[in-house]
């Protein structure tokens, strides 16, 4: 618990630094649809490689993930295939999933995760979150590499990857230690097998048979996704943090 130490003010004073605030947060809202409109208005990209993933269903193409609908965003949930687990950030965001799934679906908008493990894997894990929206397994295909979601071992050592849009960096020596590796424990393996999975979502639109790429977003471009964290820098000590506080929201009773 932080200090909770902090200056009083009668309820004039507060309420005129409230509507100060309340200018910033209206200028940020707006700022905040700007980016949406430029988002959407970003081309889209054809992809021609036919990716073909493990579902509940049966295999299914990028293309079948969209179950009719004309939009689709897949959300790059880290869970590789030496994992035991999924990442337990992931895992706070997906969390969120069961509520919003079931609503974008039915506003032309198909949702997936999408993970290296294999299916049975998956299926297991999400039976002990109570997951469930829709989780694809993508360990046979090249979908997570091309979308800069997973790198290779050669490519960890050597630092030659891109993420986020920016050029990567061999894995630094001290990796078993601090942050990473509990979060590599926390998903059953260690910290260099767990960074070659990394997070991310990417959106996707169809035009009869033709599959674009219109957008993704990776590292703290994700942090609109994390529910949590929304109602956190409304509480009134912030996210008040001192390393990695969440757990798998099975495993709070048990620390």
């Amino acid at each position: 618990m932080a200090d909770i130490m902090h200056k009083t003010a009668s309820r004039d004073e507060w309420l005129k630094q409230r509507l100060d605030l309340l200018a910033a947060e209206k200028a940020y809202t707006r700022a905040g649809d700007e980016l949406a409109k430029r988002r959407q208005s970003l081309p889209w990209v054809r992809l021609d490689k036919t990716y073909r993933f493990d579902t509940d269903q049966g295999i299914a193409t990028l293309g079948d993930l969209f179950r009719g609908r004309s939009q689709m965003i897949v959300y790059h949930l880290m869970f590789g295939p030496e994992y035991t687990a999924a990442c337990p950030s992931c895992s706070a965001i997906a969390d969120g999933f069961n509520g919003i799934f079931v609503h974008l679906e039915n506003h032309d908008v198909a949702f997936n995760a999408v993970s290296r493990a294999p299916l049975a894997k998956l299926q297991a894990f999400k039976t002990r979150m109570g997951w469930s929206f829709p989780w694809a397994s993508a360990r046979d295909t090249d979908f997570n590499f091309d979308f800069e979601v997973t790198i290779t071992e050669e490519q960890q050592r050597t630092g030659s990857y891109e993420y986020n849009y920016r050029p990567g960096a061999p894995l630094p020596p001290n990796a078993d230690k601090g942050p990473v590796a509990q979060y590599a424990t926390a998903a059953g393996t260690d910290a260099a097998t767990f960074t070659r999975q990394r997070p991310g979502m990417s959106a996707f639109v169809r035009e009869g048979d033709a599959v674009y790429h219109t957008y993704s977003a990776y590292a703290r471009g994700l942090d609109g996704l994390w529910g949590m964290y929304q109602w956190l820098d409304r509480a009134p000590l912030g996210r008040n943090e001192n390393g990695m506080w969440w757990r798998h929201h099975d495993m709070y009773a048990k620390a």
